[in-house]
């Protein structure tokens, strides 16, 4: 038991977002074996309600140069809505993680074109080889999300213990149009996030930060 325990320990710990890739696909059986793994995970009812899209090299690159282009002159919509707001301890972890992005990758503080430049790596995928779309049904409204995140979870983690890089990203899914018609998504699903994944690029900046955590007594009220 021990063993296990420090294992999964060590494995939530040295996952982090990674945002520089290198160019080179990885074997595809690798990327079928962590998602084989992520379906153990559980579900309301058992309801499994994640479907993905699996893109290799070529496709991904068709996609990333289609997506990009899409972004930079076309509106965001988004099936499921974002946040409306981050507040108190919420928006302070986010400003923490964001300006250790941008310190790693030179953009200071007051730089708008160099923070927007930044986040338009987004949908180039950050130069990753391979990219999953993952989709959840309407009829299931949150809990379907809730499952589907436990499933996003589990294939970063999958990724993650067979030495590959990934990063979910929510900011695709604001573009939930434009990904339905290319993969031609059926109307009764959301779109709810992609995963960029492939070999990390271990000199890229912005893979040599890591974010903070809170404390669980922060997060933990026993009674």
């Amino acid at each position: 038991m021990t063993d296990q325990t420090d294992a999964f320990a060590q494995l939530l710990r040295a996952r982090y977002s990674c945002r520089g890739f290198l160019p080179d696909p990885v074997d595809q059986t690798l990327i079928d074996a962590a998602l084989s793994d992520a379906q153990h995970v559980p579900s309301w009812c058992n309801s499994q309600p994640w479907q993905v899209t699996a893109c290799g090299r070529e496709e991904t690159d068709r996609l990333r140069a289609a997506l990009y282009d899409h972004a930079t002159k076309g509106a965001a919509q988004s099936d499921i809505p974002f946040p409306t707001a981050y507040e108190n301890e919420y928006r302070d972890r986010r400003r923490t993680c964001g300006w250790q992005l941008y310190e790693a990758v030179g953009v200071e503080k007051g730089d708008r074109a160099g923070s927007a430049k930044q986040m338009m790596e987004n949908f180039r995928f950050f130069g990753a080889p391979h990219f999953l779309l993952v989709t959840t049904p309407k009829a299931l409204g949150p809990y379907g999300v809730l499952d589907c995140g436990a499933f996003v979870t589990a294939v970063l983690l999958g990724l993650q213990a067979r030495a590959l890089g990934g990063i979910a990203m929510a900011s695709v899914a604001g573009y939930a149009p434009f990904l339905r018609d290319w993969f031609g998504i059926a109307e009764d699903r959301d779109v709810l996030c992609g995963i960029a994944c492939g070999l990390p690029d271990p000199e890229h900046p912005a893979n040599r930060f890591r974010t903070e955590r809170a404390a669980p007594a922060e997060v933990v009220d026993w009674r």
